[in-house]
């Protein structure tokens, strides 16, 4: 399923909201949001955890605003003033095709090396880089080479620019806002952010938290959404009888579709991803069999 997270709270708090609205503790993510930003987070519930490390969760697109003039510690709108300097002039951000806005974003696309945030979830001697930076301690973490696809230039209000950033896993906006801000000779953070899109999964699909009553998910008010679109480009196979009872007493399935990676039906729903292993088999990899197989 997909939720609208709202601002102020964490991707664990919206699991737990899940949890209790499906009656599970068998819930995951696709992926955190910082608290400060808002949008969609992909969610599965029950044996659909198991397909998480399968989920297709790229590119994905950010609403991002980012407001020049001062730098934080954490890189947003939550830290404390590090550095100021002044904005750029104002019709750099305000014209869509400012040559000089327009460079430093192409100095931030493609495969780029990215120094993550102080306050960011990376490793430093075993403890979390934002437990270190809380405590007041310096956190230096290495740079991190991440994709930008694109730049969209959305608007300008003031101080802030508005924009839409496609890009790979991983990639912090709150540090591009920060460099961004560092290309135009300013300081820089980012003032708020929404997740779009992840993969083919879009907002605009998403439920709100006011939606997830505790047992919306049990009692059927809400219907879960079916992994497959998530699962990117691999093969259906759809199981007969026979497959299906290979696939319960753990031998290879027969295969009928061509590829080298499939999911495995059964009225409609997955019960298995798998790998090709020889020319006519698939050999499951993750299984999961609800009540209707």
């Amino acid at each position: 399923m997909y939720v609208d997270k709202p601002a102020g709270r964490s991707s664990h708090d919206i699991v737990g909201l899940v949890r209790r609205a499906a009656r599970s503790r068998r819930v995951g993510h696709a992926g955190t949001l910082d608290p400060f930003a808002t949008g969609l987070l992909v969610v599965a519930v029950g044996q659909a955890t198991r397909l998480l490390p399968h989920v297709v969760g790229e590119p994905k697109v950010y609403d991002a605003v980012i407001r020049f003039g001062a730098e934080t510690d954490t890189d947003d709108a939550t830290g404390t003033v590090t550095r100021e300097a002044a904005p750029p002039q104002a019709h750099v951000l305000s014209d869509a095709h400012h040559a000089q806005r327009l460079a430093a974003e192409a100095q931030l696309t493609g495969v780029i090396a990215q120094v993550p945030p102080a306050f960011s979830a990376k490793h430093v001697d075993g403890q979390r880089a934002y437990d270190l930076a809380r405590k007041g301690r310096d956190v230096a973490l290495p740079p991190v080479d991440v994709r930008i696809d694109a730049w969209q230039w959305l608007g300008a209000d003031g101080h802030d620019l508005h924009v839409r950033i496609t890009c790979g896993g991983g990639t912090y906006i709150r540090a591009l806002a920060r460099d961004l801000g560092r290309a135009l000779g300013s300081a820089a953070h980012c003032h708020a952010l929404r997740r779009i899109a992840s993969g083919p999964a879009h907002v605009d699909d998403a439920v709100t938290v006011e939606q997830l009553a505790p047992g919306a998910i049990a009692d059927g008010l809400i219907m879960l959404r079916s992994p497959l679109p998530l699962l990117g480009n691999v093969a259906h196979e759809v199981l007969d009888d026979d497959q299906l009872r290979d696939l319960r007493h753990g031998r290879p399935v027969r295969a009928s579709v061509d590829g080298e990676r499939a999911a495995l039906l059964r009225a409609g729903e997955v019960v298995a991803m798998a790998e090709r292993t020889a020319r006519d088999r698939w050999q499951p990899r993750v299984v999961l069999l609800g009540e209707h197989a």
